[in-house]
């Protein structure tokens, strides 16, 4: 079945069958020839030498009577041999190089990169040459010259080709299950760019046969007794105006081997991409020690504490404070909902608790701890307890799943990684989740790929995915955006089902209020990576007391909304968090700004039950539970 698929690719039937066919043939001329013709093509017979095409000798012969259509023949074993030798210098050497950064950090992949850069400063055809000489009039040394001289291409189209797949969700979420640099280049990425490197690969492999085929035209490659085509076209030129066909013969050889790997690559690429290349991670659980530690761990009742969270993004000439200072404690079993404008620091947050921010970037604490354990701590148990106490429901589900691994291979992972169950339990938990959120054919969709799936099914399997297992922490970075209202309610409702049955505590990022007041207790505000409000979800219309809030509120519309009037934009911009802010973030669009406001940054301070606020001027629905001598309370005007 694979093979009709292939045969159906884009570069069409016909072209794909002929290039199939005419490689098979040429395979099969490599093996045979030299048996049955081998003795024929070497034999010197002078009484026939210099004769033109004929019914004995197709091609005629050469200077020694030998007959050359036999030697095209024979010579296509050694051609084929030493254009794959090359190949797979080239394709090996430059996969090594190009994935070394991501095995050995950042700070070897500057200088790979640099040895990049200039290698590929020279001309193909420059280095080659230059190589040959170094290496020697040999046909081993050929090999190597062509064979190096192909690597800085590789290595560059490897690099890019890795950076533009390590940055995706599915990535992240292997380094976070405690996968090592390699088990995630080997299992994620590198499948990941399979079809281009295979394609890539075909294409070198004709171009090699060309590039032998002119260093034994040029006297470097091949050397005599030795024979391939490069070697009979400079044979043949040299009669070339008597009998043309001495030339044109080992010629088409070339073009033919060259056109039949070009056009397989597409074909190959496509066929082996997509199947599960990666090995099973229960392969490796033997190898792994027991997280013995993980089962001391003190079961208290808070599931989350940070203070002063703090995380820079750093570029080439500037760096972003995303975050600035959050204190967050959630308690167990408890649903905490995080709000704010786009660039408010809500998901940095959350991939800075998870320790999901790579550098040179930075995440600052004074504590974090997650079900007991000080993620700050430099223990080797930090990753593992991470990954077994922590699921993240992504905000981008086309990134989230590895698209070369079929669903159910790659969902299943966490839980028979983490809980030690067999394949066929886990998927039974899989299909029981994926149902629960609305996924019809649950069983046997389980062995489709991502692209088999929608938008939102996507969204679906990777929330299923989350709560099958049993973290103490989830994080949900907006997990309902691409579902509709009806999926919306089934996805909210089976949330707060695992968290009855596993007493998991929720931290939900949202855009979207309603979501937050029907899935959370708690909600916190978070404007220019500082949290500005927290308080409960069921006092947010009557009792929020921040400026920032009461506008997000007022932002959204509602059944008893005025259709006559227009919605109330929040005026102004968010602060630029490259540079240093003074006073409150908030001032340049707060209607109730003063001079302190400008002067002095508000610490996130009690001023109610279990209602905090960062603001100089809170609004008067906090005025009745205010303990801070320091807060001056104000009317709020038609806001309030």
């Amino acid at each position: 079945m694979k093979t009709k698929r292939t045969l159906r690719r884009p570069l069409g039937d016909a072209s794909t069958a002929f290039a199939l066919i005419l490689l098979v043939v040429l395979i099969a001329v490599a093996v045979l020839a030299p048996v049955f013709f081998g003795a024929e093509a070497k034999r010197i017979n002078v009484d026939i030498a210099g004769l033109g095409p004929s019914a004995q000798h197709w091609l005629g012969t050469n200077q020694l009577g030998q007959d050359i259509a036999l030697r095209v023949l024979v010579a296509t074993r050694l051609s084929l041999m030493l254009a794959a030798a090359a190949t797979a210098v080239s394709v090996v050497t430059g996969v090594l190089l190009g994935a070394a950064p991501t095995l050995l950090g950042r700070a070897t992949g500057r200088v790979v990169d640099s040895v990049i850069s200039v290698s590929i400063a020279f001309p193909g055809l420059l280095l080659v040459l230059f190589l040959a000489v170094i290496f020697g009039v040999t046909t081993g040394g050929a090999v190597l010259a062509i064979g190096l001289a192909g690597v800085p291409y590789k290595a560059r189209l490897v690099r890019n080709l890795i950076r533009s797949v390590e940055t995706r969700d599915y990535v992240a979420a292997a380094h976070l299950v405690g996968g090592s640099r390699a088990r995630v280049l080997v299992r994620h990425v590198l499948p990941n760019v399979a079809e281009p490197l295979i394609i890539n690969a075909a294409t070198t492999a004709g171009g090699a046969v060309l590039s032998f085929a002119g260093l034994s035209f040029l006297g470097i490659g091949v050397q005599a007794p030795a024979y391939d085509w490069g070697q009979l076209l400079n044979e043949g030129q040299k009669t070339l105006y008597v009998n043309p066909l001495a030339v044109v013969g080992p010629g088409i050889a070339v073009v033919l081997a060259g056109l039949a790997l070009n056009i397989l690559g597409d074909s190959a690429a496509r066929r082996f991409a997509l199947g599960d290349v990666a090995p099973e991670l229960a392969r490796t659980i033997a190898s792994t020690p027991p997280a013995t530690a993980l089962n001391d761990l003190p079961h208290e009742a808070v599931a989350l504490q940070v203070r002063g969270l703090a995380v820079t993004y750093r570029g080439a000439a500037r760096q972003v404070h995303a975050v600035r200072g959050v204190n967050l404690t959630i308690s167990r079993g408890e649903a905490v909902g995080v709000v704010g404008e786009s660039g408010s620091g809500k998901s940095a947050m959350a991939m800075g608790i998870a320790q999901l921010i790579e550098r040179p970037s930075v995440v600052t604490a004074d504590k974090m701890r997650l079900s007991g354990m000080d993620l700050l701590s430099d223990s080797s148990n930090v990753a593992r307890h991470l990954a077994a106490e922590l699921t993240i429901v992504f905000q981008d589900p086309m990134s989230s799943f590895n698209p070369v691994r079929r669903l159910g291979r790659q969902l299943t992972d966490g839980i028979r990684f983490h809980e030690r169950v067999s394949r066929s339990q886990a998927v039974a938990r899989l299909v029981t989740g994926l149902e629960r959120v609305g996924i019809r054919n649950a069983s046997s969709r389980v062995a489709d790929y991502p692209h088999q799936f929608s938008g939102g099914m996507r969204q679906r399997a990777m929330i299923a995915t989350a709560l099958t297992q049993k973290p103490s922490l989830i994080i949900a970075d907006e997990p309902t955006t691409a579902l509709d209202v009806t999926t919306e309610t089934q996805v909210l409702e089976y949330l707060g089902e695992v968290r009855a049955d596993t007493q998991a505590a929720l931290l939900l990022i949202s855009h979207d209020l309603t979501v937050i007041r029907r899935a959370c207790e708690r909600v916190v505000v978070m404007y220019a990576g500082r949290v500005v409000e927290d308080l409960p979800v069921d006092q947010l219309a009557t009792h929020a007391a921040h400026p920032y809030t009461r506008a997000l509120i007022d932002a959204v519309p509602t059944i008893e909304t005025d259709r006559d009037r227009p919605l109330r934009p929040i005026p102004g911009r968010v602060p630029d968090l490259t540079k240093d802010i003074t006073g409150c973030s908030f001032a340049n669009r707060c209607p109730f700004v003063s001079a302190r406001c400008r002067d002095e940054d508000p610490a996130l301070v009690t001023v109610g039950d279990a209602h905090r606020v960062a603001c100089w001027h809170p609004y008067a629905p906090a005025l009745a539970h205010a303990t801070q001598s320091d807060v001056t309370v104000t009317s709020g005007g038609d806001h309030d």
